[in-house]
């Protein structure tokens, strides 16, 4: 179960086919060594943009980041960089090494000034370069990590270089892009920005008083940002960074609290999923609405939660439920499926308002698909307890019968409680119980004037939903989802 997680880093076409120039200089070079300048003008523009933007050409267009990221890396190990490689004092000295040799085949070739062969012998040392870094980058790439040559390159070092010069005059402060949060208080601490960082950074746990990642082996390749789940990353520059933090709104956030817990029961849904019960020990009570989610503790090193929907209903403030399903060869929920009845563990929120029912409401649709149902079990239940509520109608789709979870009590709900429908839909299987199809096939013939709109689940399910929900004319702002992914509202 590999900790680190190979996802697409080619955000740029750019980026995504720069590759072509490292076979074409390192290969080609070997018939045309005049190709081997088109490194000097590669060297110009790293150590230029450096000065301005810190180590942003090797994630955006440098030719062999390009090669790690878009060949290498789906076949790349993808193991821990060792942390030698990072030293400062193997990179110091590796620089030197590399300057040296390289400053003394310039000197050597220096004395044809004027010659014949003076331009082909140039290109040739820019040639064997690239050569090199294709041959041992590309085997460390393959055997350890995509980015594992990055952590002690020379054109890194000498970036770096340039960037502290670049600090120095201040002019960074208004041209250099950095990670940058939205507001702290709004992350998982999933270290998911870790996990899927290229150089193995721990964004989550090193934002400055500004909410930004200082790290200067940052290369902004903005994976982090495509991948956090929160969706609160984003690339700015410090005065941005200052403003987004000042407007951040942290509804439903400002209650998140540290709180010890203990397993009260664990229930066996099916053999992937679990619903788990905690009891709090320390507060005794807390406050959450039906519709947040909580954090749950997995790891202290380094430090780890993952987050997932409240399933229960708050009646008594002293428990809370939630229903987790274990993913093939996934890092949290196999540590979470390892505890037992009585264990204690660590939770923090309750957090979020994604889907919480504001107050006022009266119409309510939910739409859910697969293990979105879980934050619905208790929105039906802390809902149909409101007087002000006139109608509920619950869209839960899933593949297969054997798919639903609590379908008897949803059921149970509609025969109880006249303000309660409840359209259990199956898109694989085909029989009188359920509804043949999608969520999304049943929105034209309900008529939702006045309805405000709750989904969760999958990406395609609530952005083919939204747009449907547009279409047959229900507002932008009486539509609330959450989802992992982000989720595309253009049309």
């Amino acid at each position: 179960m590999n900790y680190f997680i190979k996802t697409n880093r080619t955000f740029t076409t750019v980026r995504k086919y720069a590759w072509v120039v490292t076979l074409l200089v390192a290969l080609g070079g070997l018939w045309q060594p005049r190709l081997g300048l088109i490194v000097i003008g590669i060297m110009a523009g790293l150590t230029i943009t450096a000065f301005f933007t810190g180590r942003y050409w090797c994630g955006n267009f440098c030719p062999h980041g390009s090669l790690f990221d878009s060949i290498i890396n789906p076949i790349s190990q993808n193991k821990k960089i060792p942390k030698i490689l990072k030293s400062k004092s193997f990179v110091s000295l590796f620089f030197i090494f590399f300057m040296f040799n390289f400053t003394r085949k310039l000197i050597n070739v220096m004395r044809l000034w004027g010659s014949y062969q003076f331009i082909d012998r140039l290109g040739l040392i820019f040639v064997n370069t690239y050569l090199i870094v294709l041959i041992i980058g590309g085997a460390l790439a393959l055997l350890i990590n995509s980015r594992t040559w990055c952590q002690f390159c020379p054109m890194g070092s000498l970036q770096k270089v340039s960037h502290k010069l670049g600090e120095y005059s201040g002019i960074t402060k208004y041209t250099e892009k950095k990670v940058t949060i939205e507001n702290t208080s709004k992350c998982h601490t999933c270290g998911k920005c870790s996990r899927v960082c290229p150089f193995q950074l721990t964004p989550y746990l090193e934002f400055d008083e500004h909410n930004q990642f200082n790290n200067i082996n940052c290369i902004r390749c903005s994976t982090c940002v495509e991948n956090c789940p929160a969706n609160i990353l984003s690339l700015q520059v410090e005065g941005n960074a200052k403003r987004i933090k000042e407007n951040s709104a942290t509804d439903g956030y400002e209650n998140r609290r540290r709180i010890l817990a203990i397993i009260k029961n664990i229930k066996d849904l099916k053999d992937d999923l679990k619903e788990f019960e905690f009891q709090f020990i320390n507060p005794r009570n807390v406050q959450y609405k039906a519709g947040q989610f909580i954090l749950i503790k997995i790891q202290d090193n380094p430090l780890q939660y993952r987050a997932y929907s409240i399933s229960s209903n708050n009646r008594d403030d002293g428990t809370l439920k939630v229903i987790i399903k274990k993913v093939e060869n996934g890092y949290g929920t196999n540590l979470i499926f390892k505890h037992n009845i009585g264990d204690e563990v660590v939770l923090e929120g309750p957090m979020g308002n994604e889907l919480v029912v504001p107050e006022g409401a009266k119409k309510l649709l939910f739409i859910s698909n697969g293990i979105g149902v879980t934050p619905f079990i208790g929105l039906v239940e802390e809902s149909l307890d409101r007087d002000e509520i006139e109608s509920i109608i619950f869209l839960n789709g899933q593949r297969f019968e054997s798919d639903f979870i609590y379908n008897d009590q949803f059921k149970m709900m509609d025969l109880d409680n006249d303000k309660f429908k409840y359209m259990p839909i199956t898109s694989r299987e085909s029989n009188d119980i359920f509804l043949k199809g999608y969520v999304t096939d049943y929105l034209d013939d309900l008529d939702l004037s006045e309805y405000k709109v709750f989904m969760c689940g999958s990406k395609a399910m609530i952005e083919q939903s939204y747009h449907k929900l547009l279409f047959n004319g229900v507002n932008s702002k009486d539509i609330y989802f959450e989802s992992e992914e982000r989720i595309n509202l253009s049309a």
